[in-house]
């Protein structure tokens, strides 16, 4: 046995004159860091929430229901609507009590969702964190309407002529853009592993 071998071992599994070798972390119960971390999550998620929220609160305050401001003739108005329904107006015809818990239990739930996959990814990857973000905060700034209205305060009208875009808001801004980058990390092909 070489004479190396006798000496004592100290903490970390070092000999006299070794670097301490660090304790292995263990996979159960590790606690995984966001990618951005909860404060970022939260500044990017809020924001969204209060532009949403303030551009509705000035809208309601400053323009009576269905009314209509053109902005750039032709291409853009600001609208004062109500959307009962979801994307589209999907099931605006429906039942009100039903379809609002039918939109606040999927807002719930994709919420939740979001939060889980933000902490799935890693560091490197902060753009489609920061999209997971903004989902997340137009998701929530849409369901404050719902929660207080029972329905969506809409006031961006986009058109051509007379095609007209569905009226939207800040909120679904955020979400189009967050989705829009999302898609983007999976058609190109650099979604986390």
């Amino acid at each position: 046995m070489p004479i190396r071998d006798s000496y004592p071992m100290h903490a970390g599994g070092a000999r006299p004159g070794e670097r301490p070798i660090p304790p292995a972390k263990e996979k159960e119960g590790e606690i995984r860091q966001p990618s951005m971390g909860a404060g970022a999550f939260s500044v990017i998620a809020g924001l969204v929430v209060v532009l949403d929220q303030v551009t509705k609160m000035l809208i309601m305050a400053k323009m009576p229901l269905y009314h209509s401001i053109p902005v750039i003739p032709g291409c853009f108005n600001l609208i004062h609507i109500r959307n009962p329904g979801g994307a589209f107006g999907f099931l605006a015809a429906g039942s009100p009590g039903l379809r609002n818990l039918l939109f606040i239990g999927v807002s719930i739930v994709a919420m939740g969702m979001l939060l889980y996959f933000y902490r799935q990814i890693p560091k490197t990857h902060r753009f489609l964190a920061t999209a997971l973000a903004m989902i997340f905060g137009g998701a929530l700034g849409n369901l404050i309407d719902r929660i207080r209205f029972g329905e969506v305060v809409d006031f961006l009208d986009v058109y051509v002529g007379s095609y007209h875009w569905p009226a939207f808001n800040a909120a679904d801004s955020a979400i189009t853009v967050g989705i829009t980058i999302f898609i983007g990390y999976v058609v190109l092909g650099k979604m986390p592993e």
